[in-house]
């Protein structure tokens, strides 16, 4: 069998590498690890992406915004803790071609992006 098309992650939003073993059940294949299994996405997920989304409907395209941003939109007092879910909205809502994640001005791909980035409208 040759290696079928890339998925992504409905967790994280990184994208899955197919491995051998999933040959026989790789339609079934949602998460790209135990722990995306675990985690699974919840209403707090679905707020962060509301709110990247809100944001970047008042924001310039030019700018974007940042993963802290939303994070501090949903989190109040407590936004710190909610920074890397919020990265993960925002890989999730890249995958699904409604934003653009970005690096040093040019859009890279969120599976590999690491460190600061923007989130900008596609």
């Amino acid at each position: 069998m040759s290696t079928p098309e890339p998925r992504t992650c409905a967790s994280c939003g990184r994208t899955i590498e197919w491995r051998k073993k999933w040959e026989r059940d790789w339609d079934s294949v949602r998460y790209c690890s135990a722990a995306c299994r675990r985690r699974r996405t919840s209403p707090q997920d679905e707020a962060l992406e509301a709110a990247v989304a809100d944001l970047l409907a008042r924001s310039s395209r030019a700018t974007g915004i940042a993963a802290s941003d939303a994070a501090r939109a949903v989190g109040g007092d407590d936004w710190r803790e909610l920074v890397e879910p919020a990265r993960r909205a925002a890989r999730r809502l890249a995958a699904a071609g409604e934003v653009e994640i970005v690096q040093g001005g040019r859009a890279v791909d969120p599976s590999t992006a690491r460190g600061e980035f923007r989130i900008r409208r596609r």
